[in-house]
């Protein structure tokens, strides 16, 4: 399987959709786009939360994809302390329901200290080798 790969994204809104194309780039060299667009999905809602919630010292965050057998691993590490939870939104909020999509879609997610200062959140995915064309 292929080794892990990271890259860091600019404290900016674009780096949102390039961390989207990042993970769907990943996911194709691998040969894993079973889940393809589940995992865009959770990325795209980790990275907006990254962006939004630990981004205002001017970081960025850096997203690491790594894949074993059938089980693809997203991280994203950013460099605030607290750790996000679920939230109970009401119909009329805007925001607070990424982390409700994101354990919806995936098969199990967490957050992590890391080794320096802020934490990763992070989540896993069940997937298969895309399939191969239709049999004769």
């Amino acid at each position: 399987m292929p080794d892990a790969i990271k890259r860091f994204f600019a404290p900016v809104p674009e780096s949102v959709g390039q961390a989207r194309d990042f993970a769907l780039h990943a996911l194709a060299a691998w040969d894993l786009e079973g889940r393809a667009d589940d995992i865009r999905l959770c990325v795209s809602e980790l990275a907006t939360n990254a962006l939004t919630h630990s981004t205002c010292c001017g970081q960025g965050f850096h997203v690491t994809m790594s894949a074993e057998d059938t089980i693809v691993r997203i991280e994203i590490q950013d460099s605030c302390t607290h750790r996000p939870r679920r939230r109970r939104p009401s119909s009329d909020d805007t925001s607070g329901r990424g982390l409700h999509i994101v354990d919806m879609l995936c098969d199990e997610w967490g957050v992590e200290e890391s080794g320096g200062a802020g934490k990763v959140v992070w989540s896993r995915f069940k997937t298969a080798p895309a399939p191969q064309g239709a049999p004769c």
